[in-house]
């Protein structure tokens, strides 16, 4: 799978997180709720970036009222990175810029990469000389550790079930039973 991304596309968490993660299973995803509690966002915050396409579940999408969308691994990484960007200040906008400037990027191995910022924008470091040139220059104020954020994720999403993407929400149940 290569890196190589249209500008307008909408995201998607596989292109940007390849390698170095935990094997997890594509076919299985979380519920919204469990997504943003994992990510330690609302559910309002999830909702919206999954409707302005910043972060859409790659498991299950939402298909009409009452669906419930799935969020693989890979998207909570993702949302929690967004959600770090954002307590640091890092504007809704500038963390678009920089999703999109990952996915062109192409990166292939997130764990041992470093978030950089400056309060304005995010600079991607892959090696600790990139981190040490970007601090002596004076434009890192923060870093945020890719690979410590994939394990916070990881280890929160012990506490939650995983459900397949054919398996019918409760809502459907319900429905399937009324018409029955």
């Amino acid at each position: 799978m290569t890196g190589d991304v249209a500008p307008g596309e909408p995201f998607s968490a596989e292109l940007l997180f390849t390698d170095g993660l935990p094997a997890m299973d594509d076919e299985v995803g979380y519920r919204g709720a469990a997504a943003a509690k994992a990510a330690g966002i609302t559910y309002r915050q999830l909702d919206y970036w999954a409707r302005t396409e910043l972060v859409q579940p790659t498991v299950r999408g939402a298909s009409g009222s009452g669906s419930q969308r799935l969020y693989g691994f890979r998207d909570i990484l993702v949302l929690k990175l967004v959600k770090r960007l954002l307590d640091t200040g890092i504007s809704l906008q500038q963390i678009r810029t920089a999703v999109d400037q990952l996915r062109a990027a192409g990166i292939r191995d997130l764990a041992g990469t470093t978030l950089m910022s400056d309060g304005a924008s995010v600079y991607l470091c892959t090696s600790n000389d990139e981190v040490i040139d970007l601090v002596s220059r004076g434009q890192g104020v923060f870093g945020i550790a890719v690979g410590k954020v994939l394990r916070e994720v990881e280890s929160k999403l012990l506490e939650f079930e995983v459900e397949k993407p054919d398996a019918m929400d409760e809502l459907a149940v319900r429905r399937a039973a009324r018409s029955a």
